[in-house]
C-alpha cells in the first residue's frame, strides 16, 4: 500500500445569503495570490482540493465562462506537479440564474462540468458538490443560506437536485476523461442521545449517510429513509435511477469537525428557551457532544472505520481544520493523521489526510452569514496580507515527508479531551485526559501579564510553572540556571519587570529588572536551547511620527523607562536573535482591577470626574488578545521584534470616553486635559501608536472594549462565563458545523 498522502485545500465556500454572495477565496486573498500554490507544493502536498467554482467561472449566464484565473492556476499546479481535485460547488447554490430548488440545477451543473472537463481534460479527480447533505440542511432545512427554506420538503428537493447533479456532472466529465475519479465529501458527525430520543438519533444517523447511499445505489425499499424521502417529495422513479445507474465514489471523503458530533439533550432546564427544538413528539436541545457528554467522542478513527465498513471503498479525511489556538490546531491535525495511520495498519484503505483552510477562513464562526471579519488562521496566517507560515504548516510538511513531528505542544491533549470542554453538567460518567508535556516557565508571578499568561495557558492545556522572584530571579545567573535545570522547559516567558514609568526616572532598580534581568535570561536560554518570549514597550519612540510605528522604525526614547526597554531589546537580540521580543502598550484586561479602564469605570460609576490626557495618543492593548497572539507566535517559532496592540489610535481621554459610552456611563465626566497637568514626571511621547509590518493584527480596539465589558459584567451566568472562556481559548465556535 502506498504511503499516506497529505492533501490540502483553501477554504473556498461561495455561499449566498439573501442577494449577497460571500467568497472565501476573495476574503482570504487566495484568489489574488498565485504563489500560494507554490507554498502548498513546497509542503509536499500531493493533491489540492482546488476550487473551479461554478459561481466564480460562469456568474453571468450559462455558457459565459471566465477562465482566466482557472487557466493560470491549473497551469501552475501542472508545473508544480500537484494534482487538483476540482471542486465545482462548495456550499453554494450556483450562480444567480439558478438555485438548489430549481429543476434546471442538475442539468446546468452538468453543462458546466462538461465545460470544465473540456477546458482541462487532464484533471483526473472531481468533487462536483461538496457536502451535499450539509448544504441542503443549511440552505433548505434551517434557512441559513439561500434559498432560506425551513422544511423537509425543501431539504429533500435540494438534496435530490444536488445528487442528480453530481451523477450527471460525472457522466459528462467521463465523456471527456473516462478515467476521471469522483472524490465525494460529506460531514459525518454522529448523534447520540438518551433512550427516549433514540428514534430521533437513529433518523439523523441515517440521514448523514444519504448522499453516499444514493450514489452507491443503496436507497431501496427498506432503507431507513426510503419512506421519508417519498413522503417529502422524492419520486420512486428518481430514487430508482440511482439504483439502476449508480455512481459510487472512487474515494469516500470524510469531513469531521469537533462540533459535528451531537447530543440530543432532554434536560431542557439547562438551556435557554431559544435553544429548544420540538419535533412534534418531544422537546430537546441539540448540543455539541463535546460540551455535555461525559465519555469522549469518537472522532476521525470511528468515522473512517464505519465508512470503510459500510461501503468497502477507499476513504480519506478531506477536511481537517479547527478554528482555535495554534497548539489546539496542531493537536487536531496530528491526531487526525495518527488515526489514519492506525487504521491503515489495521487494513483500512485510508488514502490521505487533507489540511483544510490552508490560508484560513473568515466568519465561519457565524456560518458565514455575517460580515464581521472574524479570521481563523490555517497552515498560513494571512491576516497581515502576506502569507506567514504557522506551526501548523510546519507540522503538515513534517507529516508529508515522513519526518517525526517535534513540536513540544504535541505531547499535550486537546481541549476536546480535557474536562474544560464541558459547558453543561455532563451526561454520563466523565472521561478526560490531563494536560501533559514539557512546561513553559513564566517569570513574574505577581504581575498582570504573568497572571494572564498562567490563566490562558491553563485554558489551552499548556503545562506551566508560574514562578515568583524567590523561585526565579531573572537578574541572578545562578537562579536562572537552577530554574532551567530543574524544570527543563521548552520556552520561558519573561513577564517580569519594573513597570512604574515615573518611578523609573530615579529608581536604579528599574535597570536591574528591565535590562540586566532580560540579558541574563536570554543568555541562559540560548545556552540551554530554550525559546524566550520577552516584552518591550511603545515608550521606546519619541512620538514625532504622524502615523503608527512599525517594527523597522528608529527608536528614540524620551524617558528612563523607554531607554531601559530599548537597551534590553538590543542586548537580548544580540545574544540570541531567536528571541521573540514583543512591543506592546497600555494594557487593560478583565483579570486586573487596577488598570486604566477599571479605575476609570469605578470612578465614573461613582459619578466622579476622571481626568485623562488628551495630548498622548496610544494604541491600548487588551491583555487576553495580547497573550493569545503572543503564545501563537511563540508556538509558530517566530523571532525578533513584533508589535502587538489592538487596532486603533486614541488619546487616553478618548479611550476613557469610548469605554464610558460602551458601558452606558456618562462620558461627560471624563475631563480631557494636557498630560502635564496629571503630575507625570517622565516625558511621554505625544503619539506612540503601534502597528505591525510583519503580518499579524489583533482585533480592533472597539471589539476589545466590548469583550472586556462582557467579561466584567457581574450578572453573567455560569454558562455565559464558560462560553467566554472558550472564546478566549479560541475553541471552535459552537454554531459552526452545527446540526440544528
Amino acid at each position: 500500500m502506498a504511503s499516506l498522502e497529505l492533501w490540502a485545500g483553501p477554504e473556498c465556500t461561495v455561499n449566498r445569503v439573501g442577494d449577497k454572495y460571500r467568497d472565501q477565496l476573495e476574503l482570504t486573498g487566495f484568489a489574488h495570490r498565485i504563489d500560494d500554490l507554490n507554498c502548498l507544493a513546497q509542503l509536499g502536498v500531493k493533491c489540492v482540493r482546488f476550487p473551479l467554482l461554478w459561481e466564480r467561472t460562469a456568474p453571468a449566464g450559462p455558457g459565459q465562462y471566465e477562465w482566466q484565473w482557472s487557466d493560470r492556476s491549473v497551469v501552475r499546479l501542472r508545473d508544480l506537479q500537484v494534482k487538483p481535485i476540482a471542486g465545482l460547488v462548495h456550499h453554494g447554490s450556483g450562480p444567480r440564474y439558478t438555485h438548489l430548488l430549481d429543476s434546471r440545477f442538475p442539468h446546468l451543473l452538468a453543462d458546466y462540468a462538461r465545460a470544465v472537463a473540456e477546458r482541462f481534460p487532464d484533471i483526473e479527480a472531481y468533487t462536483p458538490i461538496n457536502e451535499p447533505v450539509t448544504t441542503a440542511r443549511f440552505s433548505a432545512l434551517y434557512g441559513f443560506w439561500y434559498p432560506h427554506r425551513r422544511n423537509d420538503r425543501s431539504f429533500v428537493r435540494a438534496l435530490m437536485h444536488q445528487m442528480s447533479g453530481t451523477v450527471l456532472a460525472m457522466r459528462e466529465i467521463r465523456k471527456i476523461n473516462p478515467l476521471a475519479r469522483l472524490i465525494q465529501t460529506e460531514d459525518l458527525g454522529f448523534t447520540t442521545t438518551s433512550t427516549r430520543l433514540r428514534y430521533q438519533a437513529e433518523f439523523e444517523n441515517s440521514r448523514r449517510w444519504i448522499s453516499f447511499d444514493l450514489l452507491t445505489g443503496l436507497v431501496v425499499p427498506g432503507h431507513p429513509l426510503w419512506e421519508y424521502l417519498l413522503e417529502h417529495g422524492a419520486s420512486e422513479r428518481e430514487l430508482y435511477a440511482f439504483v439502476e445507474h449508480p455512481c459510487p465514489p472512487d474515494i469516500v471523503g470524510i469531513n469531521c469537525y469537533v462540533t459535528s458530533e451531537r447530543f440530543l439533550d432532554t434536560r431542557l432546564w439547562l438551556y435557554p428557551p431559544e435553544r429548544r427544538y420540538d419535533n412534534g413528539r418531544d422537546q430537546y436541545v441539540d448540543v455539541e457532544s463535546v460540551r455535555v457528554l461525559g465519555p469522549l467522542i469518537g472522532g476521525f478513527e470511528a468515522r473512517l472505520r464505519e465508512a470503510s465498513e459500510r461501503y468497502a471503498l477507499p476513504v480519506a479525511i478531506t477536511e481537517v481544520h479547527m478554528g482555535c489556538t495554534r497548539d489546539e490546531q496542531l493537536r487536531w491535525l496530528y491526531q487526525a493523521w495518527k488515526s489514519a495511520e492506525k487504521l491503515r495498519l489495521n487494513g483500512v484503505d485510508v488514502r490521505a489526510v487533507t489540511a483544510w483552510a490552508a490560508f484560513g477562513t473568515v466568519d465561519w464562526n457565524s456560518l458565514v452569514m455575517c460580515d464581521a471579519g472574524h479570521y481563523e488562521a490555517g497552515l498560513w496566517d494571512v491576516s497581515g496580507g502576506t502569507p506567514r507560515k504557522t506551526a501548523l504548516g510546519t507540522l503538515a510538511g513534517q507529516l508529508a515527508s515522513g519526518r517525526v513531528p517535534d513540536h513540544p505542544v504535541l505531547s499535550g491533549v486537546g481541549w476536546w479531551q480535557r474536562e474544560v470542554r464541558l459547558t453543561y453538567p455532563p451526561h454520563g460518567e466523565v472521561t478526560a485526559l490531563p494536560a501533559a508535556g514539557r512546561p513553559l516557565l513564566i517569570a513574574g508571578a505577581t504581575g498582570t501579564l504573568g497572571q494572564a499568561f498562567a490563566r490562558v495557558c491553563e485554558m489551552r492545556g499548556l503545562p506551566i510553572h508560574l514562578l515568583t522572584r524567590a523561585e526565579l530571579d531573572i537578574a541572578s545567573q545562578p537562579s536562572v540556571d537552577a530554574a532551567l535545570e530543574r524544570w527543563k522547559p521548552w520556552a520561558v516567558i519573561n513577564a517580569a519587570g519594573f513597570v512604574r514609568v515615573d518611578d523609573a526616572e530615579n529608581d536604579p532598580r528599574q535597570w536591574r529588572e528591565n535590562v540586566i534581568g532580560p540579558t541574563i535570561l536570554a543568555g541562559a536560554c540560548a545556552r540551554h536551547d530554550v525559546r524566550l518570549l520577552s516584552f518591550s514597550s511603545d515608550l521606546i519612540f519619541d512620538g514625532n511620527k504622524p502615523s503608527p510605528y512599525v517594527e523597522s522604525d528608529r527608536p528614540r526614547p524620551l524617558n528612563a523607562y523607554g531607554r531601559s526597554k530599548l537597551e534590553a531589546e538590543r542586548r537580548v537580540l544580540a545574544l540570541d536573535p531567536s528571541v521573540l521580543m514583543i512591543r506592546s502598550a497600555a494594557f487593560f484586561g478583565p483579570w486586573d482591577s487596577y488598570n486604566f479602564v477599571a479605575l476609570a469605570m469605578r470612578a465614573l460609576r461613582r459619578r466622579e470626574r476622571w481626568p485623562a490626557a488628551v495630548d498622548q495618543l496610544v494604541s491600548p492593548t487588551y491583555v487576553p488578545h495580547l497573550v493569545q497572539a503572543a503564545l501563537n507566535l511563540l508556538i509558530d517559532g517566530e523571532r525578533g521584534l513584533w508589535h502587538l496592540t489592538n487596532r486603533g489610535a486614541v488619546s487616553w481621554a478618548g479611550f476613557a470616553q469610548m469605554v464610558a459610552e460602551s458601558a452606558g456611563l456618562d462620558a461627560g465626566l471624563v475631563d480631557a486635559v494636557p498630560g502635564a497637568t496629571l503630575g507625570q514626571i517622565a516625558l511621554r511621547p505625544r503619539y506612540s501608536a503601534l502597528q505591525s509590518e510583519r503580518g499579524l493584527t489583533l482585533a480592533p480596539l472597539e471589539s476589545a472594549v466590548e469583550e472586556y465589558l462582557t467579561h466584567v459584567e457581574p450578572e453573567l451566568s455560569l454558562t455565559a462565563v464558560n462560553e467566554i472562556i472558550f472564546a478566549a481559548v479560541g475553541a471552535e465556535t459552537t454554531t459552526a458545523r452545527q446540526t440544528v
